[in-house]
């Protein structure tokens, strides 16, 4: 049987581990698809969103910086997409556009594999770019009650801001504006590319975590290197740790759901995934 095509585009994309974590499900599950990535520009989405259409595939995932172009690009946009004006998902289906966002529901996935609810609980987040608005508005979707969103350009906070006022805040990204944040906080998240690899710049200052209570968790969306210098500080500060992957898988899942209607356990491809992913990253 031929298989239905899908993958992963972006630019710059040879690091992305989503053909791992998709062809071990679509392996696990036996289901007559096959997932690649391709390098695609910002100038060629439209280009390639043709040549998907016409080529049969089943669909495709999206990273940067695709993912606001997609969003005029889709014939039409489920709920998540529309909330945060960014698409990671697209299906094709009888030649029609979807696009989706699965970012915000693997972000909340992971959290409850970890034991924690935003419910009624005061969350900092690190950054106001595209994963911070996924994650920020699913948050206080879930309850949150309040959320400090600190970014070095504080308009770009105050746009998010705007989303859910009751709820969000917009905050500087200094020292003394960064501890007074942590120190009310449930929950500290970092969605900035700081830390990340082949990324030189690094947080200046993490003293701020000295402030949040021992209870919170620290998340880091960053997956490589596993553990940041961020994370590190963190769990030697003595709180639970926790960083992308398990956002990645779990977006992943929600998105092949999507391509395969078929709905899948994920607590019965989550070891695998996990022990294929640290083998991939090892190489």
């Amino acid at each position: 049987m031929e298989k239905t095509k899908l993958c992963v585009i972006g630019d710059p994309i040879e690091h992305s581990l989503s053909p791992v974590i998709h062809n071990t499900i679509l392996e696990m599950l036996g289901l007559p698809y096959e997932y690649g990535r391709m390098q695609v520009r910002a100038e060629d989405t439209e280009t390639f969103l043709r040549q998907a259409v016409t080529e049969g595939y089943g669909g495709f995932n999206a990273t940067m910086p695709h993912k606001t172009n997609l969003v005029k690009l889709a014939d039409e946009l489920d709920y998540d997409a529309q909330l945060c004006q960014s698409v990671n998902t697209v299906v094709i289906r009888g030649g029609k556009i979807c696009g989706c966002n699965t970012d915000g529901k693997g972000f909340l996935r992971m959290l409850q594999d970890h034991g924690f609810s935003p419910e009624k609980k005061t969350i900092t987040v690190l950054g106001a770019g595209g994963a911070a608005r996924a994650i920020v508005l699913k948050l206080a979707q879930a309850g949150a009650a309040r959320i400090f969103v600190c970014n070095r350009t504080l308009a770009k906070a105050e746009t998010l801001a705007r989303e859910a006022p009751a709820q969000i805040s917009a905050c500087a990204f200094d020292g003394q504006t960064l501890s007074d944040c942590a120190m009310f906080s449930d929950l500290l998240v970092n969605t900035t590319p700081l830390g990340m690899e082949k990324i030189n710049a690094q947080f200046t200052e993490l003293g701020f975590l000295n402030l949040l209570g021992k209870h919170a968790p620290v998340c880091d969306v960053v997956y490589q290197p596993v553990e940041t210098a961020f994370l590190r500080y963190a769990r030697e500060y003595g709180h639970q740790t926790i960083n992308g992957l398990g956002m990645l898988v779990h977006q992943a899942i929600f998105a092949l759901e999507e391509f395969t209607e078929t709905k899948i356990d994920p607590a019965a491809v989550v070891p695998e995934i996990m022990s294929a992913l640290k083998k991939a990253m090892q190489e």
